[in-house]
């Protein structure tokens, strides 16, 4: 099993922030059908005012730059829902250039 750490901001704006959570309560089931066919196991986002957090336990095989273009190319429906994720969000200071949600490296496990 692999595991990532990722974070971006959501948009300074709390009625945005709000509906990015409403559509989280209600995910399409397209996103988690695809999420999970390209060996994603378990995805957990935290939120702490506008920054997320987002957790990732994978099959060992996941690679995420193969497995994320062809999590986008395998339903319409998943290119429309990350469209829609894309307004409400940011890339923070500390990604890299290119990098929507930011990489972050792992300091301590217990």
């Amino acid at each position: 099993m692999k595991q990532y750490g990722q974070t971006l901001n959501l948009k300074d704006d709390p009625a945005i922030i709000e509906r990015y959570i409403e559509h989280h309560r209600r995910v399409w089931p397209e996103v988690e059908r695809g999420l999970r066919s390209i060996g994603i196991e378990r995805m957990i986002i935290w939120r702490l005012g506008r920054r997320l957090f987002m957790f990732m336990e994978t099959v060992d095989t996941f690679d995420p730059e193969r497995d994320f273009a062809r999590y986008m190319e395998s339903d319409p429906r998943i290119r429309e829902w990350q469209s829609l994720m894309e307004t409400f969000q940011e890339p923070v200071p500390d990604a890299q250039r290119g990098e929507w949600w930011a990489t972050m490296q792992q300091v301590y496990s217990l």
